[in-house]
Formats: C-alpha cells, sequence, structure tokens
C-alpha cells in the first residue's frame, strides 16, 4: 500500500525545481493499481516539456524511492 505522506514527502523534495521554472506538482490521488495521479500546475499546464518533467522527472524519482509504484500520471 502507497502512502499519501510518503508521496507528499517526494513532490516537496522535487517542488522547488520545478517552482523555478513556474510550474508546481499536486497529488491528486493514488489508485488501487498502484497509479499515482498528479496535477502540474503553473508554467507547466501546456508546456511542450511537461511530458519530460513528468517522466524522466517526477516519474523516475518517485518510482526509486517507492518500488511498489507502476506509474505516474498526469490528469486535469
Amino acid at each position: 500500500m502507497i502512502i499519501k505522506e510518503e508521496v507528499e514527502k517526494i513532490l516537496a523534495k522535487i517542488r522547488p525545481a520545478i517552482q523555478a521554472d513556474g510550474g508546481d506538482v499536486e497529488l491528486v490521488n493514488i489508485r488501487e493499481d498502484n497509479v499515482i495521479e498528479v496535477r502540474l500546475k503553473g508554467a507547466c499546464n501546456g508546456c511542450p516539456m511537461a511530458t519530460l518533467t513528468l517522466k524522466a522527472g517526477i516519474e523516475r524519482i518517485i518510482k526509486e524511492e517507492i518500488t511498489d509504484v507502476t506509474e505516474v500520471i498526469s490528469v486535469k
């Protein structure tokens, strides 16, 4: 079982780098199939690099620390 507080702690570590570029990330939901739903906000919303930030940045870091995570996806 993935604990919300663990995910929030990881996002808190990632957030300053995202905010430095005018964006932000918010945890929306942790699904039963271990998929984490986040919302990219600010400059990240609609940015062409948002997918790279999500997959190569946020997802990679979360999966390193919580091995049960299957995927991190962006939702509106």
